[in-house]
């Protein structure tokens, strides 16, 4: 395969509009008018909503006194939602407000009505898309002011992941439950998906990487499976963490870029420039 190639490492469902959006991109800029580049969609990690019942009732009992929520994804927005099944303003006698890490969590929340109620749900996230992660949103909590010894929050995540807002927010005194609402499936290797990556020339690849989990198991894959390595690809990160995940497991070339589809795109474009 002798063009460039685009891979894109997130889950299926979350592939799909990106890759439309970058595929329009590409054809609009005109910055490949001789060869289009490959762009293949390679989902590291599919996410395997939690769907029992008695996980429904526990998150709901849990909300009843909480004072935050804290969701640390799109995938557990929607989770949660699926399971509810009801207004997020009627979980709760009070409002309970939000604390979402970037702008993808804040339109999940939108698209459920959250935050567009008569009286609104306040919705907090880090004013700066550059720290749209764990510690951007610990500066916004922290400028609320709040006596953390006296709050209850509720953090809905995945298996496993990072715990650093959790452990800092138990630190200041608050109670802290974190709640698992899906777990991640590592992409098995006898999947399709896996011929476009054996076929294509690493020197000509930029692999756009949004997970470091997603990172860590292509490490184990490339370790196992791709005697060449990686030092040939060039690797796109929307965040510090993930670029050094990259950078470990042996990307020639990591770029690092602001948070959001829009960056992903526009960096994108300049790579395929060079």
């Amino acid at each position: 395969m002798s063009t460039k190639t685009i891979v894109v490492t997130r889950p299926s469902g979350q592939a799909r509009q990106l890759i439309e959006v970058l595929t329009k991109s590409i054809e609009r800029s005109g910055v490949a008018k001789r060869s289009l580049p490959e762009i293949a969609s390679l989902p590291l990690l599919t996410i395997v909503p939690k769907a029992d019942h008695s996980l429904a009732d526990h998150i709901a009992t849990s909300l009843k006194d909480a004072d935050l929520a804290i969701f640390v994804s799109p995938n557990a927005i929607e989770c949660v939602m699926r399971l509810l099944e009801r207004d997020w303003q009627k979980f709760s006698k009070k409002i309970i407000p939000i604390g979402v890490m970037g702008g993808s969590s804040k339109l999940a929340l939108l698209n459920h009505g959250v935050g567009q109620e008569k009286n609104p749900t306040p919705v907090l996230i880090p004013k700066n898309n550059e720290q749209w992660d764990s510690e951007g949103l610990w500066q916004e909590l922290q400028s609320l002011g709040w006596d953390f010894k006296n709050k209850k929050i509720v953090i809905f995540k995945g298996e496993g992941g990072r715990e650093w807002l959790a452990d800092t927010l138990m630190n200041t005194g608050a109670t802290v439950e974190a709640i698992s609402v899906y777990t991640r499936v590592p992409l098995d290797l006898a999947n399709p998906a896996w011929h476009v990556i054996r076929e294509m020339d690493f020197s000509k690849s930029l692999w756009l990487l949004t997970s470091s989990e997603a990172v860590r198991y292509l490490g184990q894959v490339v370790k196992d499976q791709f005697p060449q390595g990686l030092q040939a690809a060039s690797a796109l990160c929307p965040h510090q963490n993930i670029a050094d995940t990259a950078k470990a497991i042996g990307f020639g070339e990591v770029f690092t870029t602001e948070s959001g589809d829009e960056a992903l795109i526009k960096a994108s474009l300049a790579w395929l420039m060079i």
